[in-house]
């Protein structure tokens, strides 16, 4: 079983598009991987009784979640024989239009590492203890639901 190394997933702020082409680019010398897949979670600018979200504050039981975490990606790191796994979750406010949720991963092969990239997205979304409160442009907010679609 491949060694699989355990970085904090949780960032301040969001996820810088340099950090994300530094990520993509340092693959490049891994010549015994095929395929990558990329997954980047924006914050919409979605319209709710006629408010419009500018921001969202993210915010997780970070013990809880790494912990689960580490056991998720290692189960899916398993199950589809994967060469390297990258997860990144923003904390704090991320205003719309702002990465908050960025995941790598890379196979021989590019089906497995698409099949991974999504199970991992939506085992996040199910399992790991994050929440989002939507800020609104009159500044209220309300805590955010996660829709499986």
């Amino acid at each position: 079983m491949k060694t699989i190394k355990i970085k904090n997933p949780f960032v301040d702020g969001p996820v810088s598009l340099g950090f994300i082409a530094e990520s993509i680019q340092k693959h490049s010398s891994k010549t015994q991987i095929g395929g990558h897949s990329i997954f980047l979670g924006q914050v919409r600018n979605d319209k709710k009784e006629g408010k419009e979200v500018t921001a969202i504050e993210f915010t997780a039981y970070q013990e809880m979640a790494i912990q689960k975490l580490v056991q998720i990606r290692e189960e899916i790191f398993v199950k589809y024989n994967l060469e390297c796994m990258h997860v990144y979750h923003s904390l704090g406010k991320i205003k719309k239009g702002g990465i908050c949720l960025f995941v790598f991963t890379s196979s021989k092969h590019r089906k497995p590492a698409i099949k991974a990239c999504d199970e991992m997205v939506e085992r996040i979304k199910k399992e790991i203890p994050i929440w989002g409160k939507e800020i609104y442009n009159d500044d209220t907010h309300t805590w955010k639901e996660n829709i499986y679609e």
